[in-house]
């Protein structure tokens, strides 16, 4: 799930994430160029410092794609093979603090911020290579069976192509997991960020983009695996993709143990 929830892992807990994407036909405004892009190692490491701050890792390990369509874009890509180029995926530290716990007449509420650091070569066609900046509030309410969860906030996201230029996003994201059983879960959520100005030469690489994704959480032999198949919102999206996740937590130290 891109949404993040509000719940914070137990104090000393570790969650460790690999999986890896597939999108077909997505397009990259800054490089001009489109095709199916298979990201692999898609990780993400969550860590609980307290009963109400979690620290976040995320990167994409590396991206690889197979080029149907090369526009004109803001710059000219150096490709990495004959209709093919690969790149690695930029790594963000987000920091995630509870302000208030869910309960019986009220949802939880919590604050993530972080940014995005410029791994990625702009000139391999996939990244912009770019330091953003992102902040959100999220809220989480459990109805029964359901979980229902939320973000909205904004990105700064710098310009690849001007110096001293940004733009300012709205971020947003709303989720539902259905508890079947103690093994299933039915989970799906629509998540992206919009701009409310227009795209020009000094923004490319900015803008809006929206995705929906469903699928399945299945909890077996200690891990929980998540498959979910996705659409993409906007005409720079993916039409269509998948992706598949495997979770472990791990209890590293116990904070009721510690004097």
């Amino acid at each position: 799930m891109r949404t993040p929830d509000a719940e914070i892992l137990p104090p000393g807990t570790v969650r460790s994430t690999v999986g890896f994407d597939f999108l077909q036909d997505v397009t990259f405004p800054l490089s001009g160029l489109s095709g199916d892009l298979t990201s692999v190692g898609v990780l993400q490491t969550r860590v609980s410092v307290g009963k109400m701050i979690e620290i976040q890792i995320e990167q994409a390990v590396h991206h690889f794609l197979t080029v149907k369509q090369q526009a004109g874009g803001a710059i000219v890509p150096a490709l990495t093979g004959p209709n093919t180029t690969h790149d690695w995926g930029d790594l963000s530290l987000f920091t995630k603090v509870r302000f208030i716990s869910e309960a019986r007449g009220r949802p939880a509420l919590a604050f993530r911020f972080g940014f995005s650091m410029p791994n990625a070569n702009q000139a391999r066609g996939v990244g912009t290579n770019t330091l953003n900046l992102f902040a959100g509030l999220i809220l989480q309410k459990h109805v029964g069976r359901l979980n229902l969860y939320g973000t909205l906030g904004m990105a700064i996201l710098e310009s690849p192509t001007a110096n001293f230029t940004q733009n300012d996003v709205l971020t947003y994201g709303g989720a539902a997991i259905f508890k079947v059983n103690e093994r299933l879960s039915l989970a799906g959520e629509i998540a992206g960020r919009y701009s409310s100005r227009a795209i020009g030469a000094g923004l490319v690489g900015t803008e809006s983009r929206s995705e929906a994704r469903f699928g399945v959480q299945i909890f077996a032999g200690g891990f929980q695996w998540d498959v979910a198949g996705i659409a993409g919102l906007t005409r720079r999206d993916a039409n269509t993709g998948f992706t598949f996740g495997i979770s472990k937590d791990l209890r590293l130290f116990d904070y009721g143990k510690v004097k």
